[in-house]
This record gives C-alpha cells, structure tokens and sequence, in this order.
C-alpha cells in the first residue's frame, strides 16, 4: 500500500507493486461491465431457486417450478406414443388395398416397416432388401414378383410365410426333380430353350418341346410363369438363383426350394401392414387391380 502512487500520464493509481520497472494501473472496471457481473449473480441466485441446481444423494433439488429435463423427456414420449398409437389405430381400420388411397398414413406406414424391416428381414435380404441370388433371398426392388406385388399379396405373403407347416394358407409351390429324367443332350438343349425365353441363347427346338412336355404347364408356354401356382417367370431375365448354364441345370436336376417364416403370431398384424407397405415403396411394388367379378360368380381377390 505505501508503494502506491499516481501516474503521471494517465492519472491513475497504480496497484502498488513492479516488476522490472513495470508497474500496473489499477485501473477501474467499465461501469457497464460491472452491471452486468451483478445481473449474472442474480440471474443464477434466480434459477437456483427456480430450477433443479445442487445435486443431492438421490436426485437434485427440484425447484420452485417444478421443471426437470427427465419430466420434459417422459412429456415427449408420451406425446411420441400417443401419435404412434393414433397412427396404429388408422392402420388397423383401413383395408391394405386401401392404404395408398391415404398418402400421409401411407407414409407413415412404410416408415414403420422400415424400422420393422431392419429388426426382422435384413438377415435373409439385406440391409438394401437386394437379398442373395448365392442363397436363393429374393430382391425386392425389382419388378418380379413369385405370388405377387400389390400390398395385399405381399401382406398375405408376410403373415402365412412360404412352406411353411401347420399353416394351411401358407404359399406353396413344388419343381419336381428331373435328375435322370434327360440325358446330356437333352438338358443342354433345355437349357438352351430356357435361356432363350429371356433373349440369352438361341431357340432349340428339341428344348423347345423338352420345355412344352416337362414344364410349360407351371412356367407357362411362353415361360410367363404362374402367380397363382408360384411357378416363377423365365422370359424376363430376373433369376433367382443364377442364369449360368451351371445354375440353370442344376435347378433342374435338383432344384432347391425357398422358406420364408410366417410372420402371423411373431408380429402383430398393424406391423406386418407395415412391413407390406414398406416392401411394397421399394420400386416393385404393384397397384392392386380388383377384378370386375359376374353378379353371378363369386370371385376370390386374394392374389
């Protein structure tokens, strides 16, 4: 304190020490600056008051207010649940075939499946839904569909599954094994034929009536295939399980037939809606035709 003195050139007290000939001003806050350190001091005494602050054993205390960020959380997914339940509700009422009528449920719908996809299907067709053509997983982004591809076939398709037992709805179909059926020139030319349908070979005539004798009558005489039977298309270059001649022939001799689990019982039926609806966005999917019956003739809509 004895050291302190006035500077000449600023007319400010010093602070009353130095260090190598330099001395400090004690120079005066600014009057605003000081304002507002005091308004901060009260501003926190403030919400200490209003607000959760000192953290105790259990929990911190609660505040005047009454206000937590865990109270705020429970109010969010309250009202989270409570738009999903009203979605759900929609869901349940309309009919699948209808569902596109109502873009925004619709949306909402394939956002559903979407989450149920990643838990439930992307084991077998992967994460894209391109599935395995080495394991025999269909790809469901492309236009070929076994059973069908509007929303109510596929949803049929989700909840009863394919060979699958104790189900009486499930999808079945059956390739009979031709192993010893043919003789080498024989498959050869029904390979041939085979990869013709599709523009990949030139036309055999003895696979030509190979196919016409042993096959046109599930895959069609043009190779169309048959939704109803599940018999597949052969014309349309989409090959589940290859389109080397090796693959060909051996799906033949000894053909090797796809699960798929029924989902009826594993997943409740507003999910496999969704599921239906979220396979149905991924640039396959079909519109649904309701065919025009006779007044006289009961026509059954399931694809």
């Amino acid at each position: 304190m004895a050291n302190k003195r006035i500077d000449r050139a600023t007319g400010t007290e010093t602070v009353g020490h130095e260090w190598d000939g330099i001395e400090e001003l004690d120079t005066p806050m600014p009057r605003w600056w000081l304002w507002t350190f005091y308004l901060t001091i009260v501003f926190s005494i403030g919400y200490v008051i209003a607000y959760p602050a000192w953290p105790m054993i259990d929990k911190a205390t609660e505040g005047v207010l009454g206000w937590s960020s865990r109270g705020e959380l429970a109010k969010e997914i309250d009202a989270a649940d409570q738009a999903r339940t009203t979605v759900r509700e929609q869901l349940a009422r309309i009919p699948i075939e209808r569902l596109s009528d109502d873009s925004d449920l619709m949306q909402q719908a394939v956002a559903g499946g979407a989450a149920a996809f990643r838990v439930n299907c992307v084991q077998c067709h992967g994460s894209g839904a391109a599935g395995s053509q080495e394991l025999g997983y269909p790809n469901l982004n492309d236009d070929d569909w076994l059973w069908g591809g509007d929303l109510k076939a596929i949803e049929y398709t989700l909840t009863h599954g394919i060979r699958q037992a104790g189900d009486d709805e499930t999808r079945t179909s059956q390739m009979p094994a031709f192993a010893g059926a043919f003789d080498a020139r024989q498959l050869d030319a029904l390979v041939d034929h085979v990869l013709s349908l599709s523009g990949k070979a030139e036309e055999n005539a003895l696979g030509a009536q190979l196919f016409a004798d042993n096959c046109a009558a599930c895959h069609g005489a043009r190779g169309e295939g048959s939704r109803e039977g599940g018999a597949p298309r052969l014309d349309d270059a989409i090959w589940l399980r290859g389109s080397s001649r090796e693959a060909i022939k051996r799906q033949i001799l000894n053909p090797r037939m796809g699960m798929m689990p029924k989902w009826e019982g594993r997943l409740d039926p507003v999910t496999i809606k969704m599921l239906a609806a979220y396979v149905h966005s991924l640039g396959g999917g079909e519109d649904f035709v309701e065919v025009a019956a006779d007044p006289e003739v009961e026509v059954d809509e399931q694809p």
